[in-house]
C-alpha cells in the first residue's frame, strides 16, 4: 500500500541528526496510536504467536517478547498501514520507498533483572542496506535510567559485531565477526544517547546501531514497547538459513534479491 506524498512531518535538524548519529528522538508523533497499540499488545500477550520468546529468570519478573504479529493483530496492521510511521521513516532514511520489515513487542515488568546486552540488529536480520530504521515506541512513560541506549555514530563504524543469544551463545556457528566492545567498562568513551520519554514519543535508530537496554529492577513501572522496523530503497535479502531473528524461514527469496513480497509490503512511495 503506497501512501500519497504529503508535507514533511519532521524538521530538517531531526533528519540531519539521524543521518549523522544513526539515532534521534521523535517527540509526540504517535500519541493518538498509544491506546490502539496497548490494545494490540494486550491481545498479543493473551494469545502469543509461535515466535513468542519470553524470559523468566529465577527470582526475576518476566520479560515478554513476541514478533511478526502485524498481519493478525488488527491494531498493529492499522498502525503499519495508516499511521505516519512510514512517512517518518522515509524522511529519516532519505528514501523514496519504504517497506515494512517486522514488528517486535517487548514488555519488561517491574523487577526484571534481564539486561538487554549491547548489540546491533543488522546481523540478526535477513536484510542488508544502508537505509534501515527501527521505531522504538514506549507505551508507558520511560525514564532516562530505564530507556533504550544507543551509541551515536556506531552505524558508520563499518563493523558488524558477532550476534549472540541472551544466554551468551553464538547465533551462528564459526562466524568470523569481531566481538562487541565492552562499552560499559568505559562508557565515557562513547556518545551514548537516551531520553526521558512519554507515550507517543519514539526513538528512531539504524539497524547497524549499537544499542542495549537496562534491567527494570529499580522501577515500579511496566515498560511496554512496540517496535516497528522499516527498510528503504534497494534493501536486499540476506539468507540467514532460518537462524535470524525473526527467522523468516518460509521466505523463498534468494541472497541478494530485492526485499519484496507479502511479508515486506510497500507502505510508502514518493510521487515524483
Amino acid at each position: 500500500m503506497a501512501l500519497p506524498i504529503s508535507p514533511p512531518i519532521l524538521d530538517e535538524m531531526t533528519v540531519r541528526t539521524f543521518q549523522a548519529e544513526g539515532v534521534t528522538i521523535v517527540r509526540g508523533a504517535f500519541t493518538d496510536w498509544i491506546e490502539p497499540l496497548r490494545a494490540g499488545l494486550a491481545a498479543t500477550m493473551a494469545a502469543p504467536s509461535p515466535l513468542e520468546r519470553s524470559y523468566h529468570p529465577e527470582g526475576s519478573a518476566p520479560f515478554f517478547q513476541d514478533l511478526c504479529n502485524w498481519q493478525r493483530i488488527r491494531q498493529f496492521r492499522d498502525f503499519v498501514e495508516k499511521s505516519s510511521a512510514a512517512q517518518i521513516a522515509a524522511q529519516l532514511m532519505e528514501s523514496q520507498e519504504v517497506r515494512f520489515f517486522h514488528d517486535h513487542e517487548l514488555v519488561k515488568e517491574p523487577g526484571t533483572t534481564l539486561v538487554t546486552p549491547w548489540h546491533q540488529d543488522s546481523p540478526y536480520y535477513c536484510v542488508t542496506g544502508d537505509k534501515t530504521l527501527s521505531l522504538w515506541i514506549p507505551l508507558d512513560p520511560v525514564s532516562k535510567a530505564q530507556c533504550l541506549e544507543c551509541v551515536a555514530g556506531s552505524h558508520l563504524w563499518g563493523v558488524t559485531h558477532r550476534p549472540r543469544r541472551f544466554d551468551g551463545s553464538r547465533l551462528y556457528e564459526n562466524d568470523t565477526m569481531p566481538e562487541m566492545p565492552d562499552i560499559d567498562t568505559d562508557r565515557d568513551a562513547y556518545a551514548i544517547r537516551s531520553w526521558d520519554m512519554a507515550p507517543g514519543d519514539a526513538i528512531a535508530f539504524d539497524f547497524r546501531m549499537i544499542h542495549g537496554a537496562p534491567a527494570t529492577t529499580d522501577s515500579t513501572q511496566r515498560r511496554r514497547v512496540f517496535s516497528a522496523r522499516w527498510v528503504g530503497d534497494n534493501a536486499r535479502f540476506a539468507d540467514r538459513a532460518g537462524k535470524g531473528s525473526p527467522p523468516f524461514s518460509h521466505v523463498v527469496l534468494k541472497e541478494g534479491d530485492l526485499l519484496d513480497g507479502p511479508d515486506f509490503p510497500l507502505i510508502y512511495k514518493a510521487i515524483s
